[in-house]
């Protein structure tokens, strides 16, 4: 495993280089370093006036965020209403909001709300209309995880881009705006007007399992320019930008959804490397912050998780870095932030840390009732309650939702993956992979010595809304571009039985394709690519998830880097592998040896062409 602290180190020295020489994350473009725009006094008077004809619970219910089964605001599918009725107590979407009064809903591919894109403009506008009809109509924020990459929550039809850390690969901060103006314009399309993106963190740590490659890179400076320019994409398409997780999840080796993460910066530390992305997105103008559960022993001695740390989400984020937009919190479903505290307290102290929305708890009447009853004991005041509630609504004003919050099936057609943007998704894949060892210049593959070519490796289930498998979208991608290529699955841990079907598969071939993921010391990925690289025919390894495989891999002479194995970045890499294409991307995070630690294999800024 490669050491934390030597890519720390590493990624210091980087940003100490960029401070010195490269230029500040705010110069962007004109809109890039203006604050939250001032609410007129007239809009301030009405959304008060809106607030003061809440009662109690309608204020309480417009701080959550909630989950809720269907692809239907009033008549989902049997097994979606039984699903809605034992964990919330109602029966769909239209219902969560006449009983709670809830003040966004997050979709999901698993709750089944995102089945295509009028589906979902469908379930958008029968959430409004029964926002509508409520005795206090409040518009709702309909929110959802669209980072694209290896998460994504809709698929095709709609346009899916690569990831962050593959942008970073790119370095162009015009593709990662493109990206997400586009992106953010169809999300836009389908009644979205949150999307919990760009991901700010800065993934230091090679054995980080939940960010990676949802991370733009090791360089605080570069994360932070690509960080500001999504922030400006998705917010020219209408779209609420939320960078996330505050104060920095990149450096550590705990998932906080089963776990709950340190992370052992020094104030020092945490300035130097954490810090830029936030502060890029705050100055950029960004509508909304997400909490991590994490614990920062060096800001909040108590070691509470930081979604409920004072010290760490009012003393930090709201006065240090000055931030007055909506902060909302990462699931509260998550194994980190339930760790310590029981689901009744989770929320109240949230709400005390200087959180405004509550997103997804695992049981919403629990947390209701908490909140409420915080707040008719003293615990909660009012007058804070009513500020956060601001906060929301003013977000919710900037987005348009109290004039438009309807969309149409013309407006997808229009929008949503267009012959246009599935073609700028591929140009800006183009720029992303990278090239990381040529040895003898096997690489690119050539029609007329290596037109038979074996795809095997890794067949990972696909990210959520894309499609797959990766061996078959490469071998497909490469007989498109004059190939003869078959695919083999041999999985994430091959046994001999399928290492020796590849071996013999690569007999009657004439070149290898190897897909890895995450490859470590010990995993039998090595013996197949060992067993490749043993016939003596080329072999080329793709990357298709963390770019550090490599490391791993003794005799691989051409290898390269997708960060990810959606079909949009594998069409890609096999346009590299066949020489349609120079590979263009540079890593973003350096790659260690993994027989000495300490030392640099490739640093960032690698990457080779043609």
């Amino acid at each position: 495993m490669h050491s934390r602290r030597t890519v720390l180190t590493t990624a210091a020295a980087v940003a100490a280089a960029c401070a010195a020489g490269a230029a500040p994350a705010q110069a962007d473009g004109p809109a890039i370093g203006r604050q939250l725009p001032s609410p007129t006094p007239a809009t301030l008077a009405r959304l008060r006036g809106l607030i003061s004809r809440m009662s109690p619970e309608e204020k309480v219910g417009q701080l959550f965020v909630m989950r809720v089964y269907g692809h239907s605001a009033t008549d989902p599918d049997p097994a979606d209403v039984a699903a809605n009725q034992k964990e919330i107590g109602v029966a769909n979407a239209a219902e969560l909001i006449a009983k709670y009064h809830v003040g966004g809903i997050i979709y999901f591919g698993w709750t089944h709300n995102t089945r295509d894109p009028h589906q979902i403009a469908d379930l958008s506008n029968g959430i409004q209309q029964a926002a509508a009809a409520q005795r206090v109509p409040v518009p709702l924020l309909l929110s959802t995880d669209q980072e694209h990459g290896i998460v994504a929550r809709i698929g095709a039809p709609a346009t899916l881009f690569p990831g962050a850390m593959a942008l970073g690969a790119s370095g162009s901060r015009v593709d990662a705006r493109t990206a997400a103006r586009i992106a953010g314009e169809e999300l836009y399309a389908m009644g979205i007007r949150q999307d919990y993106a760009p991901d700010a963190d800065v993934n230091v740590n090679p054995a980080n399992p939940v960010i990676g490659v949802r991370s733009f890179g090791a360089d605080p400076q570069a994360v932070a320019r690509m960080v500001a320019a999504e922030v400006k994409g998705y917010q020219r398409a209408g779209v609420a930008a939320c960078a996330k997780h505050f104060p920095g999840h990149g450096d550590t080796d705990t998932d906080s959804h089963v776990g709950l993460p340190y992370i052992h910066h020094t104030a020092q530390e945490w300035e130097r490397l954490d810090a830029p992305p936030f502060k890029a997105a705050i100055a950029a103008g960004i509508d909304s912050i997400m909490t991590a559960h994490i614990v920062v022993p060096a800001f909040d001695t108590s070691e509470d998780p930081a979604t409920l740390s004072r010290p760490i989400l009012t003393g930090i984020l709201r006065k240090r870095l000055g931030y007055d937009g909506v902060v909302v919190t990462d699931s509260l479903g998550m194994e980190g932030v339930r760790v310590k505290y029981g689901d009744a307290r989770v929320p109240v102290l949230a709400l005390k840390a200087g959180v405004d929305q509550l997103l997804n708890p695992p049981d919403l009447a629990l947390a209701h009732g908490a909140v409420l009853k915080a707040l008719k004991d003293g615990e909660l005041t009012w007058p804070d309650l009513d500020r956060k509630l601001l906060r929301i609504l003013l977000l919710k004003e900037r987005r348009g939702l109290f004039t438009n919050p309807y969309t149409t099936h013309q407006a997808v057609d229009r929008v949503v993956g267009t012959r246009r943007h599935l073609a700028t998704a591929d140009r800006i894949a183009d720029h992303t992979t990278t090239l990381l060892r040529n040895d003898g210049g096997v690489l690119p593959l050539s029609r007329r010595r290596e037109r038979q070519v074996l795809v095997v490796g890794v067949d990972a289930a696909a990210p959520s809304g894309t499609g797959g498998p990766p061996t078959t979208v490469l071998a497909n991608t490469l007989t498109d571009l004059g190939f003869t290529a078959a695919a083999l699955s041999t999985g994430l841990m091959p046994t001999q039985a399928q290492i020796d079907q590849a071996v013999a598969a690569l007999g009657q071939r004439d070149a290898a394709v190897v897909a890895t993921y995450n490859v470590t010391a010990d995993s039998p990925q090595r013996k197949l690519v060992g067993a490749l690289v043993a016939t003596g025919k080329p072999v080329v390894q793709l990357a298709v998830r963390n770019p550090y495989d490599i490391a791993q891999l003794d005799g691989v002479k051409a290898g390269l880097a997708s960060y990810s194995w959606t079909d949009v970045e594998l069409r890609a890499a096999a346009r590299v592998i066949a020489g349609q294409r120079n590979p263009q991307g540079k890593l973003p995070v350096p790659v260690m040896r993994a027989d000495a630690p300490a030392t640099t294999l490739y640093p960032i800024g690698h990457g080779l062409t043609y």
